[in-house]
């Protein structure tokens, strides 16, 4: 499965089958991680066939079910960690969808204190969000997006083809509550994109960033 195959599959999924991860997509994904840690200077952690994270009522709300595996997102506390964590952690998501996984991103409806006690965090680290992971019940469904012209100061129908498909790329990205709360301006071919507000807005950016960087690479 290509990146933007992926991207286009990838939706989020709350609901998971009670079957373990098999031995080589766990050694897989590890290495993975421990790659996409190298790269961000996170310190990104795979707990694998541990309810407790997810078994509480906060859960419940957000109509968790079935979920033993999660990744936790870990880094220095810094002004840049939410980006970091949103980039590298989305590429982790794709590179489970490519897996045959499903993933969910979770902020709040989680216990942290049990999250805590499975992980390392060192001193000055934070633990940002964790990623639930494993079979879904099913595939997620397509999240609703903003129309082009919401996200950019440029009228779809008059900007360059390339422009457009990095557009239409962030707009699939997953994002807190849905919200797409990230704005593009372009000068020829220089492109900015900024966070404009909102929940784990800049987190969201970093999605948002991969998403647009990984679009361009597969033009």
């Amino acid at each position: 499965m290509e990146l933007l195959e992926a991207m286009e599959r990838r939706h989020s999924v709350r609901s998971y089958e009670d079957r373990p991860l098999e031995p080589e997509v766990r050694a897989e994904l590890t290495g993975f991680l421990a790659q996409c840690s190298r790269e961000s200077g996170l310190h990104m952690q795979l707990v694998l066939d541990e309810p407790e994270a997810f078994g509480g009522l906060m859960a419940h709300y957000g109509k968790f079910s079935g979920v033993k595996n999660y990744i936790a997102l870990v880094g220095k506390k810094s002004a840049q960690l939410d980006e970091l964590c949103g980039y590298y952690g989305e590429k982790v998501v794709l590179k489970a969808q490519q897996m045959g996984l499903n993933t969910c991103w979770v902020a709040m409806t989680f216990k942290k204190g049990a999250v805590r006690k499975q992980c390392t965090l060192a001193k000055g680290e934070k633990l940002a969000a964790v990623i639930a992971l494993g079979y879904g019940t099913h595939q997620g469904q397509a999240h609703r997006s903003k129309p082009l012209s919401d996200i950019c100061d440029e009228s779809p129908d008059t900007m360059p083809e390339w422009y457009r498909q990095g557009l239409e790329a962030a707009l699939l990205a997953p994002t807190a509550m849905n919200q797409q709360k990230f704005f593009f301006t372009r000068q020829d071919q220089n492109v900015h994109v900024k966070a404009t507000g909102g929940f784990y807005s800049q987190m969201d950016l970093g999605i948002c960033l991969l998403y647009t960087s990984d679009a361009a690479d597969d033009l």
